[in-house]
């Protein structure tokens, strides 16, 4: 599976955790992300991770500042993009299963009550199960045109 994966100057820390544990579980990652704690612009991050996924070639996508809500907001203006910003276990695989989301998100200053290695595992190990759920997909991706 290739992975791409961004962040913010909020997020240097736990991208490099992401990194390293997708990494050990044979995950491709390209990291678009910064690896200093110099300030930048989340939005310019979120656009970046997305645009280059829309491009192809990726099968997930992993965005991350100081709380994973202002890039995961910036991420979701993407058309084609449905982000995640799941806060336990429980979420991740939910989200996987019901939402079918293309990228999730995470806070690297927020202190969760599973570690984000764990939520990765139970969203990368479930699968979307459709029917009932694909509909409703459907009707939130048919909010980006206005349908």
């Amino acid at each position: 599976m290739k992975i791409i994966i961004g962040n913010d100057h909020g997020a240097v820390e736990l991208k490099q955790r992401i990194i390293k544990h997708l990494e050990s579980k044979g995950y491709e990652c390209d990291n678009i992300g910064v690896d200093s704690e110099e300030s930048v612009d989340y939005p310019d991050i979120a656009e970046k991770a997305c645009r280059k996924f829309l491009a192809g070639g990726y099968d997930y996508g992993i965005v991350c500042c100081g709380t994973g809500i202002g890039i995961s907001i910036s991420a979701n203006k993407i058309d084609g993009i449905r982000c995640a910003l799941p806060q336990d276990v429980f979420a991740s695989r939910a989200t996987r299963e019901h939402n079918n989301p293309n990228f999730i998100a995470f806070g690297g200053r927020i202190e969760y009550k599973d570690p984000v290695e764990k939520m990765l595992d139970a969203f990368f190990d479930s699968k979307f199960q459709g029917g009932r759920h694909q509909i409703r997909v459907d009707k939130i991706m048919s909010l980006e045109s206005g349908n």
